[in-house]
């Protein structure tokens, strides 16, 4: 007696050829969504913003672009004697390279980087810095002639020109490890003057009362984070500062 088949069943009958089997999966195209028309209740212009920022990268916690332009300053006003002095072929191209290199900076962060450039927290007011080492540089100096007034303001100048990375730390609250060796590094390399200072003392006899007084300045400046750094920072610890 011959069985039954079930309705979806299929008979193969030897030497017929073969049959097209049916899918009845079917495929669904999703069409890709598109901004909303413009109607009530709708901003293009707060769409555009919202899609154009919407991969732009953050804006690094690190460096202070107002400390780079007080360095800029810094190096122009003390190198000048570039133009009436030789004393080397090292010397001067020492100087050029601080000159450019920190012209450089200042262009990569204010122009190529600036989508990067934390400005909402980069706020220190430097003149309240200029001001003051101006007028410090004309009434104390060694000798009241153009290059050394300059001379004198580049190292006042110098001793404070890391407020405001200083201040931009304080007030993010934190500091990249990169960030930290950073400024560690420009500590060092000022309290590295100090002892050149007494190596030429003992060595030459000659000091310089106002360069050794700004780098004392600045060296008291970096002794809080000096502490951090070594506290928190060699021991793989991230930057914190307290609240």
């Amino acid at each position: 007696m011959p069985s039954k088949t079930s309705q979806n069943e299929i008979t193969i009958v030897p030497g017929s050829p073969p049959q097209r089997t049916v899918s009845y999966k079917k495929t669904v195209f999703v069409k890709p969504r598109s901004p909303p028309k413009q109607n009530k209740g709708y901003d293009r212009e707060a769409h555009d913003a919202l899609t154009k920022n919407y991969n732009m990268p953050a804006p690094s916690n690190g460096i202070s672009g107002k400390s780079q332009i007080l360095f800029a300053i810094v190096y122009t006003t003390r190198y000048l004697d570039l133009v009436t002095t030789f004393v080397s072929a090292y010397n001067t191209v020492m100087k050029l390279v601080f000159i450019l290199a920190s012209y450089a900076t200042v262009y990569l962060m204010y122009v190529k980087f600036k989508a990067t450039y934390d400005r909402n927290h980069d706020t220190f007011r430097i003149e309240f810095l200029l001001i003051p080492c101006v007028i410090l540089a004309l009434l104390i100096n060694h000798e009241f002639t153009v290059l050394e007034v300059l001379w004198t303001f580049s190292i006042y100048l110098e001793a404070v020109a890391i407020l405001p990375q200083l201040f931009l730390v304080s007030k993010t609250g934190e500091a990249e490890s990169i960030t930290s060796h950073y400024l560690f590094a420009l500590g060092s390399y000022r309290a590295l003057y100090l002892l050149n200072w007494v190596y030429r003392y003992v060595v030459e006899n000659h000091y310089e009362v106002i360069a050794i007084v700004a780098g004392v300045v600045q060296t008291v400046l970096y002794c809080d984070f000096f502490y951090l750094y070594i506290t928190k920072v060699l021991k793989g610890k991230k930057l914190q500062l307290p609240a």
